[in-house]
């Protein structure tokens, strides 16, 4: 519950004057000791939790859009007449509040809380006899965001995930961020508290998918029985790139995917003084950041001239490198690693870096083994239609692995971000019980260094021309990328509203 001093606004309990809100404006206030966001829809009065369940961002200063309320940090979506959580990365509703008319005043009463799996998504079943089992291969974003949207459709087949990850499912955007810098424990890393898959029939099967027998309908699973299905959602996600490089196996080297592979980190960080991270990537970048939080001398490695170029562009790139130089990050940019020593790192022109901790972060790349043995199309990618379904009928694919056909730049595309991930397997769900939802989302990711974060809308692998507003040392800036003309993207530093109007205006755009 928000202390008193964390409340701001009316008591919405007391009652406020119904004109004193027009239409399609919200008003923060509280009730009973909580923050509640008020929103008057027409002559209607709704009113939510002002507080979002992903990781805590203000409603109040997010974007209604229609009946909904969207999250200004990470563009979570909310419904304002249920509290229901409509897209991620927000994954449990907000509470819903009854509001009464009492003559011209308008009054929040009484709280209702819901369960996060409540079945009440509008979506049309298959019948029980030709839809039974469904089995999801992937307890990442992707997997565990389809599993729970199968129970919020209200369907009550099994629903099982096979994944050989010990810990899956949990939030792994933070692994690179909070976790590895120190600043979020453990117990904060799990998606859902224990006995929750339990608790909704969902079972998580330990171990590897070895085989699709697409014929048969089964999944072969490496050491255990095979599981059938009536439909299977491949979420297998993606894999770090391995150098391989001489004297890896040998020296302190750690690649960072899994949560164990975090603990790693953190372990070794403990007894560690200098670290040499490979790679300008953005987990590259967010472990050099979280390992400078833990007071260690670090030094990133990789081969480009300005880092995160290829993606943000030489204007953040810039600002991106003087931020962490600022915090004493060391770069040795144009130069590749030539081998690892026990204590070293000795780079391509023969220079020597000391280090007794090694991160490599030079990319990741699609696994495709189990989607390839089965016959699916691919292409850099699992081929799915605009429903994310495969080459293969009943054979689904969505998140890291998922190449599908995107509205807003025409072009059949691959996103390897969590957000994404996680509306595609909601979106995928609700198709496997026969909705046919198109995948039309505009993606979405965040960055953060140190106490910046940069948030990213739209996709743009080719730009001809970018718009610079604001100035990223300050920062305070929105940087625009186009393409004949055409917004594609948006980069942002602390411009959540504007950030939230891009996604808004290229979602009509594409509609």
């Amino acid at each position: 519950m928000a202390t008193e001093q964390q409340l701001s606004g009316p008591d919405l309990g007391a009652g406020i004057d119904a004109s004193s809100v027009r239409a399609g404006e919200k008003l923060l206030g509280h009730a009973n000791g909580e923050p509640v966001l008020l929103v008057r829809l027409g002559d209607d009065f709704t009113a939510i939790g002002a507080t979002c369940t992903h990781y805590g961002g203000p409603l109040a200063e997010g974007a209604i859009v229609g009946e909904t309320v969207r999250c200004p940090w990470h563009h979570a979506c909310f419904s304002l007449r249920t509290g229901e959580a409509l897209a991620a990365p927000a994954l449990s509703p907000v509470a819903r509040w009854r509001v009464e008319h009492r003559g011209e005043r308008v009054v929040v009463t009484e709280k209702v809380e819901r369960d996060p799996l409540a079945p009440t998504y509008p979506v049309e079943r298959r019948t029980a006899s030709t839809l039974r089992n469904v089995v999801i291969v992937g307890a990442g974003a992707a997997g565990t965001a389809a599993a729970e949207m199968l129970r919020r459709c209200g369907f009550d087949g099994s629903v099982t995930i096979v994944d050989d990850d010990a810990d899956a499912p949990y939030d792994r955007p933070n692994l690179s961020k909070d976790y590895l810098a120190g600043n979020a424990p453990e117990e904060w890393i799990p998606l859902r508290p224990p006995g929750f898959h339990e608790q909704h029939r969902i079972e998580i099967v330990r171990g590897r998918a070895a085989r699709i027998d697409a014929s048969a309908r089964r999944l072969e699973v490496e050491g255990r029985d095979a599981v059938p299905f009536d439909a299977l959602l491949l979420a297998t996600g993606a894999e770090p790139v391995h150098l391989n490089l001489p004297g890896e196996d040998t020296g302190p080297v750690h690649y960072l995917r899994s949560l164990a592979d975090s603990r790693r980190i953190v372990e070794s960080a403990k007894q560690a003084e200098r670290a040499v991270v490979i790679g300008g990537s953005f987990i590259g970048l967010e472990t050099a950041a979280s390992l400078r939080a833990r007071g260690l001398e670090v030094h990133v490695v990789a081969p480009e001239a300005v880092p995160l170029e290829r993606v943000m562009g030489h204007e953040l790139g810039d600002f991106i490198r003087a931020l962490h130089e600022e915090k004493g990050v060391h770069f040795h940019l144009g130069r590749k690693p030539g081998r690892v020593e026990r204590d070293a790192v000795v780079l391509d022109d023969g220079s020597r870096l000391a280090a007794d901790l090694v991160v490599i972060g030079v990319g990741v790349r699609p696994r495709l083994a189990l989607a390839e043995q089965a016959g699916l199309a691919i292409d850099r990618g699992v081929v799915v239609n605009e429903w994310l379904e495969s080459s293969v009928p009943g054979i689904f694919a969505a998140g890291d692995i998922a190449r599908w056909p995107d509205p807003h730049t025409g072009d059949r595309i691959r996103v390897e971000h969590w957000v994404v991930a996680e509306r595609m397997g909601q979106v995928a769900a609700r198709n496997i019980l026969g909705a046919r939802e198109r995948f039309d989302d505009v993606p979405f990711f965040w960055s953060a260094h140190y106490d910046v974060s940069i948030n990213y809308v739209g996709h743009a692998e080719r730009w001809d021309a970018t718009v610079v507003d604001g100035d990223p040392a300050k920062h305070d800036v929105a940087v625009r990328f186009d393409a004949a003309g055409k917004p594609l993207a948006l980069a942002t530093i602390f411009r959540d509203g504007e950030s939230l109007d891009f996604e808004i205006a290229q979602e009509r755009d594409a509609g």
